[in-house]
């Protein structure tokens, strides 16, 4: 396992245009020694090329790697001692099961001991030993996938494995398994696991850190909670949360406090030195509530629907011209009018120019 340093990291497919578009633009970050990192973004956005720069597959057009403060960036693939799992089965369909989680491990010259060791770890893990004497080519496509994502779990000693949407092709109470396993591998063994996905759901519940990409940039990186709590962006607050985080569109007011259609809404943020006139507010539909004794920070709002989700209702409301969704009790009574809801000034994220205050 390696510490992996990516130093003003950037990347364009046609370096040698008068224009070059960049699908990566200059970036740097740190990915620590046994962590699990998400990195997330819709189509075209950059990530396989991130995770393509880091494997060898690609070289970066500027920029360097360190593994452990070692210069990779000129070194291939399998000099990098890392394992990849790609988005659809690679697998070897004339060896069997067992041949095909072995081949690492017999590449490296691993004792014969060793092999049956950790070939029957990774099989138990991933529920393939009853298949370990059946052909690959035998089995369906999410079996073959977790193949593929056995091979990369079978060494211990890799830099890191880097996986690009390895779940695509596996149902989705076996992908809920499979990353509550890959996240029992990363605490055990201290593997730095380094995740793809377009799905936030599977990065929020994956990741110690997600990495969230738009258009080639690196738009913010952390925590599921300072993403979901402070997103950086009003794209991040959209992209990440279901439903998205409310948005709306807001006009400066004093003593810190914004008007959204003529109503005042008290922030903690500073504002004093807002400059920008296109400053819209943001606050997660988790954060509003049926308001009860409060005195500020309240709307008052026509329902447009309720919604039973089983373990909360989703309120959707009209405040004007204004579309407010609010997450609640489930054994919550909602007045049919007349309903006022309470926004928290501290769960209030404040942004100018689509950046957050």
């Amino acid at each position: 396992m390696s510490k992996i340093d990516l130093n003003n990291i950037s990347h364009s497919y046609n370096p040698n245009d008068l224009e070059p578009k960049y699908a990566l633009n200059p970036f740097s970050m740190t990915w620590e020694n046994g962590k699990r990192y998400a990195i997330l973004g819709p189509s075209g956005c950059g990530k396989t090329t991130m995770l393509n720069i880091v494997s060898g597959l690609v070289r970066p057009s500027a920029g360097n790697i360190l593994f452990d403060d070692k210069d990779v960036t000129d070194l291939k693939t399998e000099s990098r001692n890392i394992a990849q799992v790609f988005q659809f089965p690679v697998i070897y369909n004339t060896m069997t099961v067992y041949e095909n989680l072995a081949f690492p491990l017999k590449c490296r010259d691993f004792s014969k001991d060793k092999i049956e060791e950790r070939v029957n770890s990774v099989a138990d893990t991933l529920n393939l030993k009853s298949f370990l004497n059946s052909p690959a080519r035998k089995l369906t496509a999410d079996q073959k996938q977790l193949i593929s994502l056995g091979r990369g779990l079978v060494r211990e000693d890799v830099a890191a494995v880097l996986m690009d949407e390895p779940l695509t092709v596996i149902d989705p109470d076996l992908k809920f398994r499979l990353r509550r396993k890959l996240k029992e591998i990363n605490e055990e063994f201290k593997t730095t696991l380094v995740y793809v996905t377009h799905d936030q759901n599977e990065a929020m519940t994956f990741a110690d850190n997600i990495i969230v990409m738009s258009e080639g940039e690196v738009v913010q990186a952390g925590t599921p909670k300072e993403l979901f709590e402070r997103p950086n962006t009003t794209f991040v607050g959209y992209f990440i949360g279901s439903p998205a985080m409310n948005l709306f569109e807001s006009e400066l007011s004093s003593n810190n406090s914004v008007k959204i259609n003529n109503t005042l809404v008290k922030t903690n943020t500073d504002l004093s030195s807002l400059k920008s006139k296109n400053i819209k507010l943001g606050i997660r539909s988790e954060f509003i509530k049926i308001a009860e004794n409060q005195k500020e920070n309240i709307l008052n709002v026509d329902v447009e629907k309720v919604e039973d989700l089983g373990n909360y209702k989703l309120l959707t409301a009209k405040m004007g011209n204004l579309t407010i969704k609010s997450k609640i009790n489930r054994e919550t009574e909602v007045p049919s009018h007349n309903v006022k809801l309470h926004i928290p000034a501290e769960k209030c994220c404040v942004y100018g120019d689509n950046k957050l205050i």
